[in-house]
């Protein structure tokens, strides 16, 4: 009967299969930490969505699962392989289509990068507003995937928010087209939305329609320094009730001020212990800008009024704040959401945690939602640990967890569930409401092959 691999070899072509070693086990993860290292059988690279129906009807016809995956820059494992799995690499599907000013839209493979999207866009004054860190090598279609956030979310949102229409494949190998390329439409249940931040566990994503929106002619940047890390918290919340509307809020705490004045020999950390990085955009931006400093120097903030390129360093800085190292089962990066108004007090019981578990602690936040990265890790002396150290580490992501819902918030805002935040998502979705999502994906995926153990 001959193999996976011979099938795939079959219908695209030697040279859009691979087998080679090295190959897989780069294939194999995304950034997260890895639970259960697994190779594939084999990584495809389609160029067309022909190509791709074809990967998914030969792995329908012998029960093989398929994992999409686009750059790899997930954090949450939603990209690990299965054993046996075929990692479908959509990396090649990286063109734009169509972009139409007038219409403000664009219509993208899923590998076309977060970066090259914008950069099309602002020949047009317009711009794809979701920005996760990763941008520069992110794909449209791992934004898709996890419905991606990033720094300008205060005001513009995430990912589904941009997103018009969608071209799926589904797991019996037929391609559908929902949505419309219309700003409103409300004609039956919206699979779009659905699809959107599913993780490849519906069906595999060959092409997006997204909304774009205009770029700014005016930004203006605004820090705040503080000397504590509570109190620039509750300076997002001043802000809120000022009633202006910041493009960007960040929150940067003193470990990761001390981390990248390390890394690119900045000095933030002489200016305080704690930085709220606020940007306002649009032709009132320099208005709100003025209101917004007011505000921040009344509550105790060091603020400054930045150059264009410090100003533009401080927004890069702040993208590269998770910091060079990459995650993994002793150093993990945590990505929940509270309402603003226990901003303030989340953060508390964050610091309380590492003291009470003895583990080192930093915390970067899109403030203006709410959305916290958290990284909790313990050190290692010549890449030993001991067990107990292990132990005070899980038990401080439990309970960041446990904290974060007895809020009123979320176990995950914006990298998505994937393999990795399984192990919370009962505390906060019961029984009933998975069930529900389990028949869901029973309907789209009746033989379990698309993206197994993730997400739900």
């Amino acid at each position: 009967m001959g193999s996976i691999v011979e099938d795939l070899e079959g219908a695209l072509g030697l040279a859009k299969v691979s087998t080679d070693e090295a190959l897989l086990a780069l294939y194999a993860v995304d950034q997260a930490p890895v639970l259960d290292y697994q190779l594939p059988a084999a990584v495809v690279f389609p160029e067309t969505v022909a190509d791709v129906q074809a990967v998914v009807r030969s792995c329908a016809d012998r029960g093989t699962a398929v994992v999409a995956r686009g750059a790899g820059t997930g954090v949450s494992g939603g990209a690990h392989a299965s054993r046996n799995s075929v990692v479908l690499s959509l990396e090649r599907m990286n063109r734009i289509l169509d972009l139409n000013p007038d219409d403000e839209t664009a219509v993208v493979e899923p590998g076309v990068l977060n970066a090259v999207l914008n950069e099309a866009a602002a020949v047009h004054g317009l711009m794809f507003a979701p920005d996760p860190a990763s941008f520069r090598i992110s794909t449209i279609g791992g934004n898709v995937a996890t419905n991606a956030g990033g720094l300008r979310c205060a005001k513009y949102g995430v990912t589904r928010d941009s997103v018009l229409a969608l071209d799926v494949v589904l797991a019996d190998g037929s391609l559908i087209h929902t949505g419309h390329r219309t700003f409103k439409g409300v004609a039956g249940y919206d699979l779009t939305g659905l699809f959107v931040g599913s993780e490849g566990t519906l069906g595999i994503v060959v092409g997006v329609t997204v909304r774009l929106k205009y770029l700014p002619r005016d930004v203006q940047t605004i820090a705040a320094f503080y000397p504590d890390f509570r109190q620039a918290a509750s300076g997002v919340l001043a802000v809120g009730r000022a009633r202006v509307q910041p493009a960007i809020m960040e929150l940067l705490d003193g470990g990761t001020l001390a981390q990248l004045d390390d890394l690119h020999g900045s000095d933030l950390s002489s200016r305080g212990r704690s930085l709220l990085l606020i940007q306002t955009d649009g032709f009132g931006a320099a208005a709100e800008a003025d209101v917004i400093r007011t505000v921040l120097a009344a509550g105790g903030a060091l603020v400054t009024t930045e150059s264009t390129a410090e100003a533009e360093q401080l927004v890069e800085l702040r993208r590269s704040s998770r910091g060079a190292e990459v995650d993994d089962e002793y150093r993990v990066g945590e990505d929940v959401a509270v309402p603003r108004s226990r901003l303030v007090d989340y953060i508390a019981a964050l610091e309380a945690m590492a003291g009470a578990y003895g583990v080192n602690l930093k915390v970067v936040a899109h403030a203006g939602d709410g959305n916290l990265h958290p990284t909790f890790w313990i050190d290692r002396v010549d890449r030993a640990v001991d067990e107990d150290a292990m132990k005070r580490l899980n038990l401080a992501l439990d309970a960041s967890i446990a904290t974060a819902l007895e809020m009123g918030g979320t176990i995950t805002g914006e990298h998505g569930v994937g393999q990795y935040k399984l192990r919370w998502l009962g505390l906060e979705q019961p029984e009933p409401v998975r069930e529900l999502q389990r028949r869901i994906k029973r309907l789209f995926d009746p033989a379990g092959i698309l993206n197994p153990g993730k997400a739900i």
